[in-house]
């Protein structure tokens, strides 16, 4: 119904085929399809869905002709079949009838009465009859008059028999119902190719649908075992702060009572000394000389007993060394656990940018060997000759990707087991290959490299020694352009190694790669390019 056009053309037809309805029937959730076209949409599939709206089911619904719909698109049809104009006979006197044929050799249209001849007469049974046409002109060649019988697949255009006499004789010409035929060949073929294309896709859909869905389930998981893990942790938290506070409280109610008892004890030595102290007075000023020799020994042997309270006091800090100890523990164990979540989400977030790397043999030094398939790069013993070209590095033994990029996020991840040596990271498009570079942004350079086996270094302006505990056995490469970052991880432990932050790209970078020298057969493997497992 490509004739027709407009709103109501596009409610009545079918989103599977796109043309209007034959046979429409209605899935459960309201949507309509041709019949056809839906059971060949659940043909050879394990889940039946609405192709609309993705709506699943969980068996094959019992689907009926919408006998109101097909009502609807039969007098659709009917009123865009009254809308075309008819072709009238040519012969016809007065009222004209329908024509039913039109006649390229006598170019005129006939209605039943008058096309007899042609059925009866020899002469006129030779004649070309096609469906009645109005524009019969377009049929006939505009230069010798005769029917357009034959096309020129050299000029892809339709000739007559006298046009394959004149320009078109040496031209390769076929009835033009044969190349009809292969044209209608074609287009059939084309319809299945545009169906298996539109079956594809949903296909496609139907997998997008599954893993949105399957990843959703496994975050829901996920969050669910990380929210119970923090429950629990914070359970065990308020239980070892609860016992924390009641000894907390026990020990403040001991060094009360301490306190008091010592407090109470002052108090009496204080009224002692004070009844000592008054008798003193009392015998010091007495006139009585033989009483106060007689009391004084009596003082002597009856001294009121007192401590020495020089060394007794009431501790102020608490002892709940233990107690802070295990919340310190349990401090680090939750940061720990909260550290590998966020470097295991932090790598799955950037692996979602990876792109497919290969090595560019153009730029290759002439000591580096590379594999065919351009993913594998080791330093050999003998010098290549290669084509000198301005790409080629001269002096530094590295090479780069044949990708470059100018814009957006991309990452990769290369094998660097079993390695000694190795420098790995960016480099821009202009840096010079002819010369011996520093590996420093202002030059062009964001890398990481491995020396002596163990040290590693991200060579920044001033050069970053870091120290990592375990050795990298495949390293991912992250840049993000336009935020002039360039991070560096470590892919087994799904931890992150070193970033540079805040630069300015302007060149394309691309994807730098060294080996480093055998080492004396130390590190004679290659630098990988691994697939990356998102």
């Amino acid at each position: 119904m490509a004739s027709s056009s407009g709103p109501l053309n596009e409610e009545l037809q079918c989103s599977i085929c796109l043309d209007v309805f034959t046979d429409p029937v209605s899935t459960p959730c309201g949507h309509n399809f041709c019949r056809t076209c839906l059971n060949k949409c659940w043909t050879n599939t394990q889940t039946c869905f609405c192709p609309f709206c993705k709506r699943k089911f969980r068996k094959i619904p019992d689907l009926k002709i919408n006998t109101t719909l097909r009502e609807v698109v039969q007098h659709f049809k009917e009123k865009l079949n009254r809308g075309r104009s008819e072709v009238l006979c040519d012969i016809c006197d007065g009222r004209k009838q329908k024509a039913v044929k039109s006649c390229l050799t006598c170019q005129s249209s006939y209605c039943e009465t008058h096309l007899e001849p042609h059925h009866r007469v020899p002469r006129l049974k030779k004649h070309k009859l096609i469906n009645a046409v109005e524009n019969l002109e377009d049929y006939i060649c505009q230069k010798h008059e005769r029917p357009l019988e034959l096309f020129c697949r050299d000029d892809q255009t339709s000739v007559c028999l006298s046009c394959t006499e004149g320009d078109h004789r040496t031209h390769n010409t076929v009835p033009i119902e044969e190349e009809s035929q292969q044209k209608k060949n074609h287009l059939v073929q084309t319809q299945t190719d545009v169906q298996q294309m539109i079956q594809n896709r949903m296909k496609k859909i139907h997998e997008i649908q599954h893993s949105a869905e399957k990843r959703k389930r496994n975050t829901n998981k996920e969050k669910s075992a990380s929210v119970e893990l923090f429950i629990d942790l914070i359970r065990s938290i308020e239980r070892r702060q609860s016992k924390l506070l009641k000894m907390m409280e026990e020990q403040q109610k001991a060094a009360e009572k301490q306190a008091e008892d010592l407090i109470k004890e002052l108090q009496q030595e204080i009224t002692d000394l004070k009844k000592r102290n008054t008798e003193l007075e009392q015998l010091s000023h007495t006139d009585d000389h033989l009483h106060v020799i007689q009391v004084y020994f009596l003082f002597l042997c009856s001294r009121p007993h007192t401590k020495n309270w020089t060394e007794i006091c009431i501790d102020s800090h608490m002892d709940v060394l233990p107690l802070h100890s295990a919340l310190i523990r349990l401090k680090k164990t939750l940061d720990g656990i909260l550290n590998e979540k966020l470097r295991q989400i932090g790598l799955k977030c950037v692996q979602k940018f990876a792109v497919d790397v290969t090595l560019d043999p153009d730029t290759a030094h002439r000591y580096l060997i590379l594999s065919d398939d351009g993913k594998q790069v080791r330093h050999g013993d003998n010098k290549h000759y290669l084509s000198n070209n301005p790409q080629r590095f001269d002096v530094c033994s590295c090479v780069l990707a044949k990708q470059g990029f100018r814009s957006g996020r991309f990452y990769y991840e290369v094998q660097v087991k079993g390695k000694t040596d190795w420098e790995l990271g960016v480099a821009r498009e202009s840096i010079n290959r002819k010369v011996m570079n520093t590996l420093t942004p202002e030059n062009g350079f964001w890398t990481l490299i491995k020396r002596n086996e163990n040290q590693y270094t991200a060579c920044e302006s001033q050069a970053v020694s870091l120290s990592l505990r375990v050795k990298p056995e495949k390293v991912g490469v992250f840049v993000d352009y336009e935020e002039g970052l360039v991070s560096f991880y470590d892919v087994g432990s799904s931890s992150h190694i070193y970033s540079f932050t805040d630069q300015t790209f302007t060149d394309k970078l691309y994807p730098y790669f060294s080996p480093g020298r055998d080492d004396e057969g130390k590190n004679t493997n290659p630098l990988i390019i691994s697939p990356v497992n998102k």
